[in-house]
């Protein structure tokens, strides 16, 4: 059994969350509920639990505040949240799995499957401590480490160590300053929503590029960019534009 404590400012979404874990999931027990941070620390101190749905957006504390405050994670976090800009970006760049309100039924059963796969592994939580990192520090951008999920490992990088993405089909290929490269599951388009404020570029359907490892640009065609690593990226014809404009912004 998975111990799990609900933490949210409005009882009305403890107690569907409640409703949805007895009807789809047996293997979760609810050893708490809290409606503020200052009482989930206590209930989190005192039942040990696995796992905590833990809403972003909460009145004086927020759920970040909250995870800042403890000593130690150990326990698989899934959040929950109406909407949080900031606060949803930092939860995909780390990779953690997160619910939006109202919230689907078969979602939550999927992000359940995961944290019971991480905690059949007890491997520690080394995504939710990136994650206070990038919470704690969220101007510091050239430091962040974006979590890369493939089918063996979940490998830790800095947004400075990759070079481009390339998309394939439904996943994304990253290719890294050290010359290896990484599969990921997830669509290309995901990480330009990430990577756009770290200075990536998507300069083609299929290509999504660090700004500081172009070397110059061809004007063959609808142009080309030449990488550091003399890799060659095609521009498509509705990307020059703006193409053209991050790289005179660069200029300056």
């Amino acid at each position: 059994m998975i111990k799990a404590v609900i933490i949210d400012d409005e009882i009305n979404n403890i107690d569907n969350m409640i409703r949805l874990l007895q009807k789809h999931d047996q293997q979760i027990t609810i050893v708490g509920t809290a409606g503020n941070a200052n009482d989930a620390t206590s209930i989190i101190e005192n039942t040990n639990p696995d796992l905590l749905f833990l809403d972003i957006q909460m009145p004086e504390r927020n759920g970040f505040d909250l995870l800042k405050a403890l000593p130690h994670h150990q326990f698989e976090v899934i959040f929950v949240t109406a909407f949080d800009q900031y606060g949803i970006q930092a939860v995909k760049f780390a990779a953690i799995d997160y619910l939006l309100k109202p919230i689907n039924p078969e979602e939550l059963k999927h992000a359940i499957d995961k944290v019971t796969l991480k905690l059949g592994r007890k491997a520690d939580n080394s995504q939710l401590e990136n994650l206070m990192e990038l919470i704690r520090d969220k101007d510091a951008k050239k430091d962040h480490k974006l979590a890369l999920a493939s089918t063996k490992e979940i490998r830790f990088v800095t947004t400075g160590e990759i070079i481009r993405c390339e998309s394939s089909n439904a996943y994304t290929q990253f290719f890294l300053t050290d010359g290896k490269s990484i599969l990921v599951s997830r669509p290309i388009f995901e990480y330009e929503e990430l990577l756009t404020g770290y200075g990536f570029i998507r300069c083609h359907q299929s290509h999504l590029v660090n700004i500081n490892c172009i070397k110059s640009l061809l004007k063959e065609d609808s142009g080309y960019l030449v990488l550091t690593n003399d890799t060659r990226l095609p521009i498509s014809r509705s990307k020059k534009e703006s193409v053209l404009k991050a790289l005179n912004t660069l200029k300056k």
